[in-house]
């Protein structure tokens, strides 16, 4: 093929008029000149299309930093022992509600109440709850999407799980009252709605599911705190990866 030295569409070598303008080569070449010297190559454009990251785990602003890499890998067997004593001792022995992340909860906790009070007594009780849940979650989805953290990200969806199990032990005391409550108070001796759990089931008809409903609470905090170290241990794999390759020259 040749390109028409007018519309510079391609032509078939051997056709004396082009197709598409319908010019005579011929006579074109008379006046204008011959082809090699009126043709010009035509631009070529060059696009280069960057291959996706494998995941969302895969987009690490901090993949190639050796510093990083190595706290990240002093934390992540800590957080695998923290949870195992979390996690192990069960239900009743409410080993989350001893530890120092319960008194970091409870002002998210707090919060909560205040925050849902304009949509009545129920969502205001279930504002705790949803309070100290809430805030590991907007920190994990601000540290992957805004600061591209996915590491980062994966110990909050771990202080997630963590919070679901602070919450299991409560769950399971709203028949009971047993466990003291803010200001010294039990869920026994307290005035009816002073326990969120005990009022909250009771309202919904489900009091007498308050054991079943803890365990699966319980199974899934442990589930979520699980799976974020499994999707920690995978970026600390990715970014070793990276650290490891060949530099381009």
């Amino acid at each position: 093929m040749k390109p028409c030295p007018k519309c510079n569409r391609d032509v078939p070598p051997a056709d004396d008029t082009c197709p598409h303008c319908g010019i005579v080569f011929a006579k074109y070449y008379k006046y204008h000149g011959s082809s090699s010297s009126q043709t010009t190559d035509r631009p070529q454009v060059v696009i280069h299309i960057e291959p996706p990251a494998d995941t969302i785990f895969g987009n690490d602003i901090y993949a190639d930093n050796d510093a990083i890499f190595v706290g990240r890998c002093v934390l992540l067997p800590g957080f695998l022992i923290w949870s195992w004593l979390l996690i192990t001792p069960g239900l009743a022995s409410n080993a989350v509600g001893e530890s120092f992340l319960h008194l970091i909860n409870l002002p998210f906790h707090e919060a909560g109440h205040v925050i849902f009070r304009p949509f009545g007594q129920f969502i205001t009780s279930l504002g705790g709850t949803l309070g100290q849940i809430l805030m590991p979650t907007i920190c994990m989805l601000t540290l992957l999407l805004k600061t591209r953290d996915p590491f980062g990200a994966g110990l909050c969806l771990w202080w997630v799980g963590e919070n679901f199990l602070d919450i299991a032990p409560y769950i399971n005391d709203a028949r009971a009252g047993q466990l003291p409550l803010l200001g010294g108070n039990f869920g026994h001796s307290a005035p009816y709605g002073f326990h969120d759990w005990e009022y909250l089931l009771t309202e919904s008809g489900l009091l007498a599911q308050d054991h079943t409903l803890a365990k699966l609470a319980q199974l899934l905090g442990a589930m979520l705190m699980i799976i974020s170290l499994i999707g920690c241990g995978y970026v600390l794999i990715k970014q070793r990866q990276k650290l490891t390759a060949p530099k381009p020259e």
